[in-house]
């Protein structure tokens, strides 16, 4: 699985730390690839990032 920055992972993680509601999506060259433009494996790569994030303790950003 592709941990790099902009990839699916990666973004799935990135919305989970910043609070975002889980979108799929991920990052090519600056251009935002949308969830229907994706793979199944690109998704649950997406998803896999978000859940992992989710359940680390205290690895969401504080806004405080």
């Amino acid at each position: 699985m592709d941990h790099a920055h902009g990839s699916p992972y990666d973004r799935g993680s990135a919305d989970s730390f910043y609070r975002r509601p889980g979108k799929a999506h991920y990052m090519v060259d600056g251009a935002r690839i949308e969830k229907a433009d994706m793979t199944a494996e690109q998704i649950a790569e997406y998803e896999a990032g978000f859940l992992d994030n989710e359940k680390q303790a205290d690895s969401r950003k504080d806004y405080a």
